[in-house]
């Protein structure tokens, strides 16, 4: 059983973390274009915080407040990102490379145009999501909560959901390649089923979509 279902799409590579010993990060440290190497930001409120353009690498950022903190452009590589929390962070055109997201409380979290490579989102919720013209390549999403996620227009590319739940998910004109929907427990469409080409689904799955695909391609089904 294992090896048909790693034939029947390819899975996303991890990212591979090994955080050096990290230094204590301040609020200040968080500056727009400024460079944090090495560095742990742990309970602190960044509400606000202005780190547009910013780099981050090798840090580990733990049970921080990420209130419309301003990161647009950001590239945060090869760090932990733990139980952040926060509503309207900004991450517009990030970079996430090699990165690991545990326990996020997260929501309207804005990372259109953002590139994530390599990253594995473990547990908690995240609420309306803005992935739109993204690009996903190797991202694992593993036993979250996913409430209206916005990737209309996103590229995903070996993406798999391992015991998520997508609520309301809208796929208008994304492209899907190797993306694995199998693990899904709860699957709702809410635009864009027809975009579901480079995914795989259950025969469950299949039949629960069957009145949106159905829907979607003008059949009529009526009883005999």
């Amino acid at each position: 059983m294992a090896k048909k279902r790693d034939e029947a799409v390819k899975r996303p590579r991890r990212p591979e973390i090994s955080l050096p010993a990290l230094a204590a990060g301040l609020v200040g440290d968080i500056e727009v274009e400024g460079d944090c190497d090495g560095m742990e930001f742990a309970d602190l409120d960044l509400t606000g915080a202005d780190g547009r353009g910013a780099t981050f690498l090798e840090c580990a950022l733990r049970r921080c407040v990420l209130d419309e903190a301003a990161l647009k452009r950001a590239r945060i590589l090869d760090s932990l990102l733990e139980h952040p929390r926060g509503v309207g962070t900004a991450l517009s055109e990030a970079q996430l490379r090699d990165v690991e997201i545990r326990e996020a409380r997260l929501g309207g979290t804005q990372l259109s145009g953002a590139t994530l490579t390599r990253v594995l989102v473990r547990g908690g919720k995240l609420d309306y999501l803005n992935l739109r013209q993204s690009r996903l390549i190797d991202v694992t999403f593993e036993g979250c909560v996913l409430v209206e996620p916005d990737f209309a227009g996103a590229h995903l590319e070996r993406v798999s959901f391992d015991d998520c739940e997508l609520r309301g998910v809208d796929l208008t004109q994304a492209t899907l390649r190797d993306v694995d929907l199998r693990g899904v427990a709860l699957l709702e469409v809410a635009r864009g089923v027809d975009r579901l080409a480079g995914a795989v689904i259950t025969p469950t799955q299949l039949l629960d979509l069957a009145p949106r695909l159905a829907a979607e391609m003008g059949l009529k089904v009526v009883e005999p």
